[in-house]
């Protein structure tokens, strides 16, 4: 596997991951963490990602074999978070390829990410993730080196908040 600088190219194959990732979660009845709707059809979703891509090392993917396996989203830190109390690298997006599971690449990319932080001269990588359900994701990042920090909630139209989990590793 490889980890590459992505580009507005790889856009529609991020997309891609993100739905696959969606109907994952939908097959097991996980509704409340990104709804059902696939993201390649989500405007603001194609203009987020597309954004990611624009930005200078904002984007990164994976690939084995040809085919972008993972996807990941550095910078500053997503709006709807509390801002850092020092300098930080955030990662605003970790998916994989769900036929990939099992193979590590979401560790290999955060790998990737604290790489950047370092050459950067930053301490500290920040993350946010669904925070509902069983709470399987906020404990794959604890597993990954990250220890809670704030929760948060971020509103939604006809629903509760979105409940949601920062998490920092020092470096």
């Amino acid at each position: 596997m490889t980890i590459r600088r992505a580009g507005r190219d790889d856009v529609a194959a991020v997309l891609g991951l993100l739905d696959g990732a969606t109907e994952w979660l939908v097959a097991r009845g996980r509704t409340d963490q990104w709804g059902t709707e696939p993201h390649s059809t989500s405007p603001r979703r194609v203009a987020q990602i597309t954004g990611f891509a624009d930005e200078e090392d904002g984007l990164w993917v994976a690939e084995a074999d040809g085919r972008v396996v993972g996807a990941l989203a550095v910078g500053a830190a997503m709006p709807y978070v509390p801002a850092p109390e020092e300098p930080e690298l955030y990662v605003r997006l970790l998916v994989t390829d769900r036929a990939s599971a099992g193979q590590n690449l979401g560790g290999l990319l955060l790998d990737h990410a604290r790489k950047l932080a370092r050459a950067a001269g930053v301490g500290m990588l920040r993350v946010d993730c669904f925070a509902g359900g069983d709470g399987a994701l906020v404990r794959y990042y604890e597993k990954q080196g990250f220890t809670r920090d704030v929760e948060f909630g971020v509103p939604r139209a006809n629903d509760s908040d979105w409940p949601g989990q920062v998490l920092v590793q020092r470096l």
